[in-house]
């Protein structure tokens, strides 16, 4: 069975303002597909459609149906919310990468956890989320907190540009504890910045209820069928922005998410190479890290 993904409008204008098209898009994700697909490989995929590109509404698909190629693996999940089974695709290889883009995916948003092990996650993440009036330099913040902590209770922690205006830190679990546990060890860790940075950070998710600069850390991200756009995942923002690893020390003051576009990310990974690669790593040890967490809470 020939394997091959049909790619068509090529031309289309996905990015008015940048003149970027859907070719542009397709010939990325081809490019950058041995860096995002260990990333997407065997994750449910919650599919973002905007066929149209970025200056028209799009809209949100988890269910495939039956309209994947055949050679396109699915997987059916049972969801809560609507007690039906629904059909999720999954990105295994370059053509289903470039199946998808072509749909109109702009973003690649798969699960915290692979098929195999749907109840655990590989890692959870810290995701920075700033109010309409914080600035950068203000998520910049958070994830240096969100990093001492880490720091303190000798645990690695992988930060990325969301592709948009926050930062997510990522925290490696290797599929050793359930949602729950990932959830519940995110929320401590959101209550711990909060406590260092009690001016600029919140645990309020509603954006009416929380100070107009306060910075929400969503440790919500946590919970099974969540989803966030992956590491190397374009963004259908201005500019063509691209979820991008970042290392530690690129993580300061004057740091911008719009320097990172499909149009220089390719050199990028040339040269540095996957920096994410460590969150599919061994993952932490939940208990120790919590028995310190502890301690420092009681020095705090």
């Amino acid at each position: 069975m020939k394997k091959k993904a049909e790619l068509t409008n090529l031309d289309k204008i996905y990015w008015p303002d940048e003149q970027i098209t859907k070719g542009d898009l397709l010939e990325y994700y081809s490019n950058i597909a041995p860096y995002i697909l260990p990333y997407l490989k065997n994750r449910p995929l919650s599919l973002r459609r905007q066929p149209n590109g970025i200056k028209e509404p799009g809209f949100f698909q988890k269910d495939i149906g039956d309209s994947a190629p055949d050679w396109v693996k699915t997987v059916e999940i049972h969801a809560e919310s609507t007690d039906k089974m629904v059909n999720y695709l999954l990105c295994n290889d370059l053509q289903s990468l470039l199946y998808v883009a072509n749909l109109g995916c702009i973003e690649m948003n798969p699960w915290n956890s692979t098929v195999n092990k749907l109840e655990y996650p590989d890692y959870i993440v810290m995701d920075i989320d700033p109010s309409p009036k914080n600035t950068f330099e203000d998520v910049i913040e958070v994830a240096l907190a969100i990093r001492e902590i880490l720091d303190q209770i000798g645990c690695e922690g992988f930060c990325k540009t969301s592709g948009s205006r926050g930062l997510h830190v990522y925290i490696p679990f290797n599929k050793k504890y359930n949602y729950d546990e990932a959830r519940d060890f995110a929320e401590i860790m959101a209550s711990m910045v909060t406590e260092i940075l009690p001016g600029l950070t919140t645990l309020e998710r509603s954006l009416s209820k929380r100070k107009k600069n306060h910075i929400y850390v969503d440790y919500l991200q946590n919970r099974i069928a969540q989803t966030l756009a992956s590491a190397y995942s374009v963004r259908p923002k201005p500019g063509a922005t691209v979820s991008t690893p970042l290392e530690w020390k690129e993580v300061k003051s004057g740091l911008r998410p719009g320097d990172f576009t499909i149009r220089n990310i390719l050199k990028r990974v040339e040269e540095k190479g996957d920096l994410f690669k460590g969150v599919l790593g061994k993952g932490i040890d939940i208990r120790k890290a919590l028995q310190k967490l502890e301690s420092m809470h009681e020095t705090h």
